[in-house]
């Protein structure tokens, strides 16, 4: 199998660049353990070149749209990609699936987001201790041309980082502030963590199902888990770092690989369509 590796634009990669090449690396390495070729290289020099399939961490809506129209096989999925990259379409599906989010309202501040695309530098979140402050940041997020955000409570609680992949029973959960490992520091808002209980269980259903619903098979996301042990989701994202857990996911996404790949020589060896 000939698989082409499309490294994420830098400027989609803030404070994770190394962490992101050294998770395509890792699954790079065990596929090319078991024989298979694979080319990596950045998504914007990527100029039309053909695999069996392509596996890729890139964001720029140029690429995707030429990876969903190039016939091969994708992963993750352009569309899907597209759809955790609008908070908007997210927060859609979110709701219709009935995935446990955020409030609108709540008495412990605001969290402003924008919506038009992934966070890409300190600032694209932000916290407002309340409403006045959130009309500031929002005047601020307006002066830099983002005109299209999303606003929900903030949520007392521990903050979880997830990191999974779809269908492999591969799920694992962190703390970022008991390592001290974090992109914009917004975690220090919620504080230390208290290490409420909860159900792990619970926390990957939703996940996978959220998961399902986007077509998206790499993926990791962030949860607050109130003291009474219920959560919400925060965030969702494609294809992660998974720099807790490299060498663990690096397995589980060449296994969903390979399984990708026998799967499309058994139902074209059966003739089925």
């Amino acid at each position: 199998m000939n698989v082409l590796a499309l490294l994420r634009h830098p400027r989609f990669s803030p404070g994770s660049i190394e962490n992101d090449r050294a998770i395509m690396e890792a699954v790079a390495c065990r596929l090319q353990a078991e024989g298979h070729e694979v080319l990596m290289m950045q998504e914007q020099d990527w100029q039309g070149e053909k695999a069996d399939l392509v596996m890729t961490m890139g964001r720029e809506p140029d690429v995707l749209k030429e990876l969903e129209h190039s016939g091969m096989r994708v992963i993750n999925a352009p569309a899907a990609i597209r759809t955790c990259g609008s908070r908007i379409m997210l927060g859609e599906v979110m709701r219709r699936e009935a995935i446990p989010t955020a409030p609108a309202y709540g008495p412990h501040g605001y969290w402003l987001k924008r919506a038009d695309a992934c966070a890409q530098q300190e600032g694209d979140v932000v916290y407002a201790r309340d409403e006045a402050q959130l009309e500031d940041c929002k005047r601020a997020f307006r002066q830099r041309g983002i005109d299209r955000y999303e606003v929900s409570a903030h949520v007392a609680g521990d903050v979880v980082k997830f990191y999974g992949v779809r269908g492999t029973g591969f799920f694992r959960c962190f703390y970022p502030t008991d390592d001290g490992r974090t992109k914009f520091g917004t975690e220090a808002v919620n504080g230390a963590a208290h290490h409420y209980r909860f159900s792990l269980e619970s926390m990957h259903n939703c996940a996978e199902r959220l998961a399902e619903a986007i077509g998206l098979d790499v993926y990791g996301g962030d949860c607050i888990v109130r003291a009474d042990g219920t959560f919400c989701m925060i965030d969702f994202n494609d294809w992660p770092s998974f720099s807790r857990c490299r060498e663990e996911a690096a397995d589980a996404i060449a296994g969903k690989i390979k399984e990708m790949n026998t799967l499309k020589i058994t139902i074209e060896g059966s003739g089925e369509v």
